[in-house]
């Protein structure tokens, strides 16, 4: 079975995220990039089953600037096969994100697709969810436990009443919760081995797929910084400021 797992570029987390001067976005010049956390799992969680000897190869796929490459290098150090990258100045929003991947879906023809359940920069949680509906696959999303057998997949997802258990026929998209595993960290060897693996270079359009951005951010800006808390004396204290002052959203 071969397995596609998507891997996005974003700012390391554990930079500061600061505000452009002009609140156009996110600065990024001079800022450390590196794997989205919740890829990295995806990548850890393809591995695993590669070693199991359920997947028979994994394909990394990145979207973005050629910097995207290193992203993908990195999943190829994990123990990814091979790299796409699908090259573009845009900035790529999910809904295009999602076209883009279910093209190259339709390209590979793989068996299982695993994605983070979310990019760390934006928080949007959609790419997994509009890809599947493109695709027509079943989905097992915030996935804490993957099963194999007879053929299909059984997905352990949270949700907000706790544990959710769905079983689902392949192919499938499955989006990753942070309970799913621990990623490991590449070996020097396999980070040598990484820079002979194949990448393969494609532009949107060599998909059929127009990226044009559908929403455009006005503006961004820092969150405001939070008063200093205050100490009180005893309990009737406490009651009578979440009387008087405490603010009922």
């Amino acid at each position: 079975m071969k397995i596609l797992v998507p891997v996005k570029r974003v700012v390391d987390y554990n930079v500061k995220v600061r505000v452009k001067s002009d609140g156009t976005g996110v600065e990024t010049n001079g800022v450390k990039m590196s794997m989205n956390p919740f890829d990295e799992i995806a990548v850890e969680e393809a591995v695993r089953l590669k070693e199991k000897g359920i997947a028979t190869e994994i394909v990394a796929v990145s979207l973005g600037i050629p910097a995207c490459a290193e992203t993908i290098r990195t999943a190829l150090a994990m123990g990814a096969d091979r790299g796409i990258l699908v090259e573009t100045d845009v900035e790529l929003q999910p809904l295009a994100v999602a076209k883009l991947l279910a093209a190259i879906a339709a390209k590979e023809q793989p068996g299982l697709m695993i994605l983070g359940k979310q990019a760390i920069d934006d928080d949007m949680s959609a790419t997994g969810q509009m890809l599947a509906a493109f695709l027509g696959w079943p989905q097992g999303t915030f996935a804490s436990q993957l099963t194999f057998a007879d053929g299909g997949i059984t997905v352990k997802r949270e949700v907000d009443g706790g544990m959710e258990t769905v079983a689902l026929s392949l192919p499938a998209v499955i989006t990753t919760d942070l309970r799913l595993n621990e990623p490991r960290y590449a070996s020097l060897p396999n980070i040598m081995k990484a820079r002979k693996k194949p990448i393969e270079t494609l532009k949107p359009a060599d998909l059929g797929v127009d990226p044009t951005p559908r929403l455009k951010v006005l503006k961004v800006v820092e969150p405001a910084k939070r008063k200093a808390g205050v100490k009180v004396a005893d309990v009737a204290e406490l009651v009578m400021k979440l009387r008087t002052e405490a603010k009922v959203i």
